[in-house]
């Protein structure tokens, strides 16, 4: 009967395996595989006394996490003696054992193990009694467990059990009748602690693979794609904008940089005269940097008209002598020609410049610190 529902316990976990394989990340050949340590006591279930005639056993595991709800392991458990041989050990077990994860078949998986679970198991192995060969008691026989593992996960990343594990362990000889006998069994009661090794998923089981829908996923690309094709528009609108920008300050700083002329109408029919008034602080005969703006206007001009002269005049305001207002106005004239020569390159024949002394064109005294540049060209 045992046997039986533990071999449907089994098929079902084999069913679930089927259906929901895909939906598992983390379920590759090395991943989920586990390593544990055990130890506890083995009795006789019959014909003796339980505590007085249990035996000390320990032992190791190694198994596999197959699916959440299906696992395997293969152990090995040996027995202290208790018996009349001189051996270390009395008894040697190696098994191969399948285990269900009750939690997960009955309760669905939640994506990493519960704290508490519970997992039913079954195995088939080897057994074999190690006592003094003048004794004549040595023998090998296949042994069958039933069992139930009571698991506590600890730890956020789930890396470490401690079970709990009760069985009943049948000494599978003689004939068919005796397979399953009680009085050919004993009761075994383990606990011990497993390392659950790290998957390719970065975790220590098996994460849950959310599905998604093709249909969802279709309509996203579309939308991406269409919120691309409106940024290539906007990015292309603005390169326009931003050339247009561009051209428009070309026109603007082109504005502020053309010279700006007074032109004034002689009554000489034949030519024409345009001024620019360049300024000099008190006893300065060096032209400032505001100023340069002015002798560019005249340097221009005279680039755009190569026929046309310039008559600079330097002035001075009243203040000192006679002797060092005519010498300080003469350098003043003699500072623009300079820059016009040196730095414009004009032709220092196209550039009178002359001294006038005390300047009176202007009210304010301090005004008449000046050289005028007077350009004509004949027509």
């Amino acid at each position: 009967m045992k046997k039986r529902f533990f071999f449907a316990m089994a098929l079902a976990a084999v069913a679930m395996v089927g259906n929901a394989q895909d939906a598992y990340v983390g379920n590759k050949f090395f991943d989920n595989w586990y390593m544990g340590i055990k130890g506890g006591g083995i009795t006789p279930t019959t014909h003796s006394a339980f505590w007085k005639n249990m035996r000390g056993t320990a032992g190791i595991e190694l198994g596999k996490q197959i699916t959440p709800v299906l696992g395997v392991s293969f152990e090995g458990l040996t027995t202290v003696n208790t018996s009349e041989s001189r051996t270390a050990f009395d008894a040697l077990n190696l098994g191969a054992l399948g285990k269900i994860n009750l939690n997960n078949l009955f309760g669905g998986y939640l994506g990493k193990p519960r704290l508490f679970e519970v997992e039913a198991i079954a195995g088939i192995g080897w057994g074999h009694d190690f006592v003094n060969s003048g004794l004549g008691y040595d023998k090998s026989y296949m042994v069958s467990r039933f069992g139930t593992s009571f698991n506590f996960n600890l730890g956020e990343a789930k890396a470490w059990t401690i079970n709990v594990r009760p069985a009943i362990v049948y000494q599978m000889s003689g004939n068919r009748s005796q397979i399953l006998n009680v009085n050919k069994s004993a009761i075994e009661l383990l606990a011990g602690v497993t390392y659950h090794f790290a998957s390719s998923n970065g975790k220590h089981y098996q994460t849950i693979q959310t599905p998604y829908n093709q249909a969802e996923v279709d309509l996203l690309n579309d939308a991406i794609n269409t919120l691309r094709a409106e940024s290539a528009a906007k990015t292309e609108g603005l390169e326009a904008l931003q050339y247009e920008n561009g051209q428009l300050k070309e026109k603007l700083n082109e504005c502020m940089n053309a010279p700006k002329e007074v032109e004034t109408i002689v009554q000489n029919t034949h030519s024409k005269s345009l001024e620019s008034v360049i300024t000099f602080g008190q006893g300065k005969a060096t032209v400032s940097a505001d100023q340069l703006p002015n002798v560019e206007r005249i340097a221009t001009y005279m680039k755009n008209n190569p026929s046309s002269t310039v008559v600079i005049k330097g002035y001075a305001s009243p203040e000192g002598s006679a002797e060092i207002n005519a010498r300080i106005a003469k350098q003043r004239a003699e500072a623009v020609k300079t820059i016009l020569i040196n730095k414009y390159k004009i032709s220092a024949s196209r550039i009178t410049a002359e001294g006038q002394g005390v300047g009176e064109m202007f009210s304010e005294p301090d005004w008449n610190r000046v050289s005028i540049a007077t350009l004509n060209e004949a027509e």
